[in-house]
């Protein structure tokens, strides 16, 4: 129904991209009411193979970090695919990290860890609140994270769980 994507550096939002995408089925009730995404709001705009070109054009060559990120990483290759684009990514969960690197947190739910952090959501459960909530908590995560990044862009798959060692061998 919506899609977004921040670039990021690490250090500052560079740009953003997003739009809302016509779903091929109902949207449920819940949904509507928790995002306040309806039909009509979604009636014209354009089909998820519309856009694919863009969406490739935005996240190509790029880590794809995410709150829960296989959630969209899934579903981004299962419909890049179906348009003709093969997504083979790195990627890199906040939620995961942000278990590891920012302890004792009473919740590390999106909205929650970012209510901790200070991170004001607007828009929360809409596609570019939500992804620029996530690019505050990678900048909080990043210093933790750059000997990954460097190690990621150099040899483009690096195992998650490789962070601690790759930042050790420094």
């Amino acid at each position: 129904m919506e899609l977004a994507i921040v670039k990021h550096d690490g250090r500052q939002v560079l740009s953003t991209w997003s739009s809302l995408v016509r779903p091929e089925v109902p949207i449920p009730p819940f949904v509507v009411q928790l995002t306040g995404i309806t039909e009509e709001l979604v009636a014209e705009a354009p089909l998820f193979h519309e856009i694919a070109h863009e969406i490739w054009r935005e996240i190509a060559g790029c880590v794809i970090v995410g709150h829960d990120v296989n959630f969209d990483y899934n579903f981004l290759k299962h419909e890049l695919k179906a348009a003709g684009y093969d997504l083979d990514a790195p990627k890199l969960c906040t939620l995961k990290k942000s278990r590891k690197f920012i302890p004792e947190q009473p919740s590390y739910s999106l909205g929650r860890l970012a209510e901790g952090l200070g991170i004001a959501i607007e828009n929360r459960h809409r596609a570019l609140g939500d992804a620029l909530a996530t690019a505050a908590i990678f900048e909080i995560l990043f210093p933790h994270l750059e000997g990954w990044v460097a190690h990621v862009k150099e040899h483009n798959e690096v195992p998650l769980e490789d962070i601690a060692r790759i930042k050790k061998a420094k």
